[in-house]
């Protein structure tokens, strides 16, 4: 056994993950990074690992490579740095069937780069390990997977607000994917969710909110039932039309204005004067600050994490154009200019901001037709049951049914959950289930689903799942997280997003110096539209939206025809 003269760790030649030779010597680490800091100044490196390495007799091999305890009881010093430096992880284990599959799980760890120790117990179902800091979960999943066993994970579906284009799909990704006990991790633009995939013994649920919240955006409270969601998005669009109605009626004005002089109209409007530009400035303003204040909070939110989204391309573009026309409005001699010449841009930052507006308002209206298929499934469902007990029959909400309680249906009732009939008989409808027209015959004994239709004949039957188990319920819940998954298209997509922002800030960085330099005279106006036009015609909204938005679509009018889709990726290989 050799010792890593960087952390003093006990590491195994044949083992260890680096090696270095410094005046005919070898030296063994534990990590690269190890490695890198010794090879940057030997001489430092073993002069500070002299002080720091325990000595020899302390260095007996216990479990995986772990020194044993002194006979006195007391641990060794390499112990006790390990446990100041190192991170204790405990990972529940899946498909452990004896005290021999511990031992294997054990055997499959020890050689996991950045594990110092590792220990399986088969009573409580968890292997504990301790790794460096800095340390991946990810070898230590896949060298339990390859050993044959899993470690127990939690899923969930976040509904996420302030997303608006691909480049936040990235920066809330990032915020999720860094954070410990996260697997995986999947933003959807069009359905606004994101799919998380967790260990529950290192994160919870509260703290992938709050790196959501970190990131910029925030987290939207699922609604039970489809009127209430469907209330929450009406109030949603009825802002977002106010807002692009207020710039529309203020950006047509400008327009007219400014546009004046191809119908003849500019002496009469006084197009040129103080006063038309005076009156440019006051309809500019609000559509600025007011109609797109939605631009500039998603635009700080960005700013504050060191990034940039589509929001940052709109306020760099239409704030550019809008400060420089009020610049030229009030103080025209800062560019060389006297007021029958100077030019303004008011029509092109209120133009800007309406046109998004209105792509948002019409995107969001596609975005909420493609629900309308989850919608109908959740209205299928009961809203009460008749409960049959010792205090007789009486009618309770839905909620409030369990498993083994017996509930009565009449004929042409919704059946409420899932059971097994113990007395009567009917005919049900289940086309919703199976896709069979006609009516199944059913008799003592028989399983009923709940959200069928029955219409002859009442019965008497038990309850089996209720809730979340019904069978409704996981075919709402399949058709949601279908609609949310990414086939390998809109993969390559968001790779490409992530990157699109900051290209076209640069490409319009080059746009404005080229301009400066060499453009015609007046040099800044030129430079400055340059610029503008890049950021606002290199929109990524559309490489964002695209794939998701056909998937949702797709998936929907399957679900409306009795078809589940069960993820993009299997929706984009049936084409073949």
């Amino acid at each position: 056994m050799a010792i890593d003269p960087i952390c003093g760790m006990t590491v195994d030649e044949i083992s260890a993950t680096a090696m270095s030779e410094y005046k005919e010597k070898k030296y063994y680490f534990c990590a690269l990074g190890c490695q890198r800091s010794f090879e940057k100044d030997p001489e430092k490196a073993l002069a500070s690992g002299e002080k720091r390495m325990p000595p020899p007799q302390v260095l007996s091999v216990g479990s995986i490579g772990m020194p044993r305890p002194r006979p006195d009881g007391t641990v060794p010093a390499l112990e006790r740095e390990r446990a100041r430096d190192g991170v204790r992880i405990d990972l529940p284990l899946l498909g452990m069937s004896c005290a021999s599959c511990a031992s294997k799980i054990e055997k499959a760890l020890q050689p996991v780069p950045g594990a110092h120790s590792a220990s399986v117990n088969f009573a409580t179902g968890k292997a504990t390990v301790r790794m460096a800091r800095g340390g991946r979960i990810g070898p230590l999943i896949d060298a339990i997977r390859a050993a044959g066993y899993d470690v127990a994970r939690a899923r969930t579906v976040l509904r996420i607000g302030g997303m608006s284009c691909a480049s936040c799909i990235s920066a809330i990704e990032a915020s999720l994917c860094q954070r410990e006990g996260i697997l995986s991790c999947s933003v959807n633009l069009a359905t606004g969710k994101a799919v998380v995939e967790y260990l529950p013994s290192l994160i919870n649920l509260e703290k992938i909110e709050k790196a959501v919240r970190e990131a910029g955006y925030t987290i939207v409270s699922e609604t039970e039932t489809s009127s209430a969601l469907s209330t929450q998005e009406t109030g949603s669009d009825r802002v977002l039309l106010r807002r692009l109605a207020g710039a529309l009626l203020l950006t047509l004005p400008i327009m007219a204005i400014m546009y004046a002089d191809l119908f003849g109209w500019g002496d009469r409007i006084l197009l040129h004067s103080r006063i038309g530009l005076l009156v440019q400035f006051l309809l500019a303003t609000p559509v600025q600050f007011w109609a797109g204040w939605e631009f500039y909070k998603g635009a700080w939110a960005m700013a504050k994490r060191r990034t940039s989204d589509m929001n940052t391309l709109i306020v760099v573009g239409t704030s550019a154009a809008y400060f420089y026309s009020v610049a030229a409005t009030f103080s025209p001699g800062l560019f060389g200019a006297d007021m029958p010449s100077v030019h303004v841009y008011y029509d092109t930052s209120a133009a800007i901001i309406t046109l998004i507006l209105l792509g948002r308002f019409l995107e969001r209206r596609a975005r909420g037709k493609t629900s309308d298929a989850i919608r109908r499934l959740i209205g299928v469902q009961a809203k009460s049951a008749r409960l049959v007990g010792g205090e007789g029959e009486k009618e309770v909400p839905l909620a409030e049914v369990r498993v083994g309680d017996r509930l009565l249906v009449l004929p042409g009732e919704t059946i409420p959950v899932d059971g097994r009939i113990v007395e009567g008989y009917s005919s049900v409808d289940e086309s919703m289930i199976t896709g069979e027209s006609l009516p199944i015959e059913k008799r003592t004994g028989d399983r009923v689903v709940g959200g069928t239709l029955t219409q002859t004949g009442r019965f008497l039957f038990e309850a089996t799942q209720v809730g979340a188990e019904m069978a409704l319920s996981q075919m709402i819940r399949w058709v949601e997280e279908a609609q949310g998954s990414k086939p390998p298209i809109a993969r390559l997509a968001d790779r490409i997003a992530a990157i699109f922002v900051p290209a076209v800030m640069a490409m319009a960085g080059v746009s404005f110096l080229a301009w400066s330099i060499w453009g015609p005279f007046p040099t800044l106006p030129h430079a400055l539209l340059s610029a503008v036009s890049v950021i606002i015609v290199a929109c990524p909204c559309a490489l964002g939206l695209a794939t998701p938005t056909s998937v949702m679509v797709g998936i929907s009018r399957g679900a409306e025809s009795g078809i589940l889709i069960r993820s993009g990726e299997a929706f984009q290989e049936a084409r073949r």
